[in-house]
């Protein structure tokens, strides 16, 4: 390990870019942040402008690396997975705005592939569910709905990435077209037994095979990036997936281990080790990471909406002017007086998998207040979040897998009230890391394992270190009434009226 190695991870998210830089002990020594706009063309559809998405990524990166107190010996990528991208591989330019995982514009197509049993497929290759969540319809449907755009694809005139291979593109001049083994196994394109981009389902989505990027390590030289961006080149040596990354940044590399990341959405990752386990009860067969070629799997659990609903409480319905503000909120309250939230605003993801699901309020009475809504918001996370638990194990805890915590980072992490309400639906230990940036630390991880700033796995699982533990303190049977109390509201947010069967 070098003392004085700076690594750059380049954090690009649904909301935000974010650029970091860190020292081989994993301190963070410099940051740069850009917000950038959502656009929402009809209900159900969200997009990014992949030229936001470019210009914050190098500003922010300039900005970091202007602060750093040392060269930048190597970049690692993290981004937002499942986001689409298809651009000209003359010009560089995207044919059409990305088109954001959080969007349900196929979810018509996704049904008419399941009435027509492809999902047996999609699910022994790639461990995931037919799904406008995943990569692969959306794409069709740019090709579909983007004048000339499948002729040229067929031609080879287009490339196609999530965001990470798109900014790989651009870094490098279009030098490199390029992925890891985790945003491909997003896309429900590629073989995670084979490893490898599988004919059968591009055909059955009716994908032309030049469009794709090549498949690499999530730890791996990618490329340098050019000159004229930095001042001089910079190696490329890490790219995962957010979810992946900050697997990574968690240091849960022994199968068992579990994270759940509170960013936009919810994501709880359990490490499964060399084999892929058989899927259950709505959660997905998915890449942990990948590191000299050799795959190591996960069990995961998404949530579509976390952060996102306290920004919308702040942004849409002015009820907070910071997110910070919500703890205090919650904390003020002696219960939830039966208020109950289902952030269902672009349908339910796991273990519900209900694109036509939406956001409901139940139990208001004339005595709720505002506090009562921003109260119901952070515990509907929680409770999305026992719900996935409750899907790996079978019993909405941690001890079935042997493991007394659960590790969190993102956003919400920094809401003690929130941490704490989590460690008492979930009768387990929480644990919150010092460094909370941990997506971002991961992809610095990933660049330094493959640059030798880290000799091995066992070096990042030295430098994690935890900040703050929270155990659970709730009865068991107000655990068990509020539980109950949730499922209720999720049965009346799905749109059959019962929970959805996968």
């Amino acid at each position: 390990m070098t003392r004085q190695s700076r690594l750059l991870a380049i954090d690009q998210g649904t909301t935000s870019t974010r650029s970091l830089v860190f020292d081989a002990e994993g301190r963070l020594i410099a940051s740069a942040q850009r917000e950038f706009p959502q656009y929402y063309p009809q209900a159900g559809w969200v997009d990014h402008d992949p030229e936001d998405i470019w210009r914050d990524a190098i500003e922010t990166a300039r900005e970091a690396i202007a602060k750093s107190d040392a060269p930048i010996t190597a970049i690692g990528l993290a981004n937002q997975r499942e986001t689409v991208v298809v651009w000209d591989r003359a010009t560089g330019a995207p044919i059409h705005r990305a088109i954001v995982w959080q969007d349900r514009r196929t979810a018509s197509e996704c049904e008419r592939l399941r009435d027509e049993g492809a999902e047996a497929l999609v699910r022994a290759r790639t461990g995931l569910l037919l799904d406008p969540y995943f990569s692969a319809t959306k794409l069709a449907w740019i090709l579909d709905n983007v004048s000339n755009a499948r002729q040229q694809a067929e031609r080879g005139q287009l490339a196609f990435g999530t965001i990470d291979s798109f900014l790989l593109w651009r870094l490098t001049l279009g030098q490199v077209h390029a992925t890891d083994a985790t945003n491909a196994s997003r896309t429900l394109l590629f073989d995670i037994h084979r490893q490898c981009w599988d004919d059968e389902l591009l055909a059955l989505f009716r994908i032309p095979h030049g469009l794709l990027p090549s498949v690499q390590d999530s730890s791996h030289f990618y490329g340098a990036t050019i000159a004229e961006l930095f001042g001089a080149p910079i190696p490329i040596a890490g790219v995962a997936g957010d979810q992946h990354a900050a697997m990574v940044g968690q240091a849960c590399f022994k199968p068992g281990m579990v994270k759940s990341t509170y960013g936009t959405g919810c994501f709880a990752l359990r490490n499964t080790g060399a084999e892929p386990a058989s899927p259950r009860g709505g959660t997905l067969t998915t890449m942990a990471y990948r590191i000299e070629g050799v795959p190591t799997y996960a069990s995961e659990g998404a949530i579509f909406i976390a952060g996102a609903a306290i920004k919308w409480l702040r942004d849409r319905l002015g009820l907070i002017s910071d997110a910070a503000e919500t703890s205090e909120i919650a904390a003020k309250l002696p219960g939830n007086h039966g208020v109950y939230m289902v952030p269902a605003f672009v349908g339910l993801g796991a273990p519900h998998w209900d694109p036509h699901a939406r956001g409901l309020l139940c139990g208001l009475t004339l005595d709720s207040s505002a506090a009562h809504i921003v109260r119901a918001a952070l515990e509907s996370v929680a409770y999305q979040t026992f719900d996935l638990m409750e899907a790996m194990t079978g019993d909405g805890s941690l001890q079935a897998q042997g493991k007394s915590a659960l590790r969190i980072d993102g956003g919400m992490a920094a809401n003690d009230w929130f941490c704490q309400f989590l460690a008492d639906i979930l009768d387990a230990p929480v644990e919150r890391p010092i460094m909370l940036e941990i997506t971002a630390h991961g992809a610095a991880f990933l660049a330094g394992l493959s640059t030798g700033v880290y000799p091995n796995l066992a070096a990042i699982s030295n430098v994690w270190a935890r900040g703050a533990r929270f155990e659970p303190r709730m009865a068991h049977a107000e655990r068990e009434r509020l539980i109950e109390g949730w499922r209720d509201a999720v049965r009346r947010a799905l749109s059959s009226g019962g929970e959805a069967t996968r």
